[in-house]
């Protein structure tokens, strides 16, 4: 009885673990990666602008 008990705790342990801890993070990691991921676009996109208009 006490090993199932105590299976059941791991088991709701692991799951406060993966939703509680590691699905924000890896969101909260998806998110800054998209906005890293904008600003290096628009960099890029005024320096092709740029370039193009000093010839």
């Amino acid at each position: 009885m006490g090993r199932i008990v105590l299976a059941v705790l791991g088991v709701l342990l692991a799951l406060y673990v993966v939703f509680g801890l590691v699905v924000p993070m890896v969101v909260g990691l998806l998110k800054l990666l998209l906005i890293v991921g904008v600003i290096g676009a628009l960099v890029v996109g005024a320096m092709m602008l740029l370039g193009k208009t000093s010839k």
